[in-house]
């Protein structure tokens, strides 16, 4: 059993965008419930099926498998009723891996960083560019997102 442990943040500014090339992913979920999220995800040539179990709002279970692309592509085409479209950078920074996620489709204008910690209370420096940090909050998981697209969102609902 793999253990996800992640803070995700608002994004700031534009100064990450020199830092890394993007990667295109495509993604969908067939179930949505907080408590347990099964996603099916395409990126380039390769594709998994992905279960997610929550423990905390930082901390969840991960069991993740790789599964033949042609089938993903019929999920996503035919159980997964909205696409979760992004391309995703990779920074590494001081021994950790942040990931800044660009959303298109229906989730245009939204950019969220993440982070992957060995633990709960691991110290990290937060880069220039990080803004507020939205992990307690569920609607910014790429679930909930494949649900009620963010430009949906009121503007009071977002702060």
């Amino acid at each position: 059993m793999g253990m996800e442990i992640e803070r995700r943040f608002h994004v700031a500014n534009d100064n990450w965008r020199a830092l890394a090339q993007g990667t295109w992913y495509k993604q969908g979920y067939l179930s949505v419930d907080p408590d347990r999220t099964v996603r099916v995800r395409i990126v380039g040539d390769q594709a998994w099926l992905t279960l997610k179990g929550r423990v905390s709002n930082v901390s969840r279970q991960e069991f993740e498998y790789v599964i033949p692309l042609a089938d993903a592509n019929a999920m996503l085409g035919s159980m997964c009723p909205m696409l979760v479209e992004k391309k995703r950078y990779r920074i590494e920074r001081e021994g950790l891996v942040w990931e800044v996620d660009e959303f298109f489709g229906a989730n245009t204008g939204l950019i969220l960083a993440e982070v992957e910690l060995a633990s709960e209370d691991q110290p990290y420096t937060a880069p220039d560019w990080l803004g507020h940090e939205v992990t307690e909050d569920p609607r910014y998981t790429n679930a909930y997102l494949s649900q009620h697209p963010y430009p949906t969102w009121s503007q009071q609902d977002d702060q």
